[in-house]
């Protein structure tokens, strides 16, 4: 497994080590210890989720505040779609600024997104199965966001509005600057 930190400190894409053959692949999707090492953090992952989308399906931009803010590494299981962090953390010298990456079930990437970041993704493929572990057990009354065409962003989703299906939750998210900011 290759870790690759990106410009947003504490976020890595992770590049899978692959083993072909007649019969198909083989790849260690997650091994703890060599995980930790890869980030150089200690991460312990609570709660695994999945989700189904189809084309056009914008999820985000979404995080959690205060004790129960999350860490997560998502992957793409079937299907591809653009990821999306955005770093929350005011004291970091990103603060404000994203990252975007391509993960799809044919690149096998994966991307850990530390806390104090918001996550998104968007649906480039007919269909796409998302995975992610988290940090952190899910807890409502800590939940935020960040509409997802904020001005301040500026995020290229890769994907026209005319296509973008969002729920009326996340098309109710407040402005970058009007979030409550964890």
């Amino acid at each position: 497994m290759i870790f690759n930190e990106t410009k947003l400190k504490g976020c890595f894409v992770l590049e899978p080590t692959i083993f072909n053959d007649e019969r198909g692949y083989f790849y260690e999707s997650y091994n703890k210890n060599k995980f930790n090492d890869g980030i150089r953090a200690d991460v312990d992952f609570v709660q695994d989720n999945q989700s189904f989308s189809t084309k056009g399906v914008l999820r985000g931009l979404h995080f959690q505040s205060g004790e129960f803010a999350q860490a997560k590494l998502v992957r793409v299981l079937n299907g591809s779609v653009l990821d999306v962090a955005v770093d929350l953390r005011k004291s970091s010298q990103t603060f404000g600024q994203y990252f975007s990456i391509v993960l799809s079930s044919e690149n096998k990437k994966q991307l850990f997104i530390p806390r104090g970041f918001a996550h998104g993704f968007a649906v480039l493929s007919n269909t796409a199965d998302f995975f992610y572990k988290c940090d952190n057990y899910y807890n409502s009354s800590s939940e935020g966001g960040i509409i997802y065409n904020d001005q301040q962003l500026n995020i290229d989703w890769k994907i026209s509005k005319d296509d973008m299906k969002l729920s009326s939750k996340d098309l109710e998210l407040p402005t970058f600057k009007d979030a409550l900011l964890c």
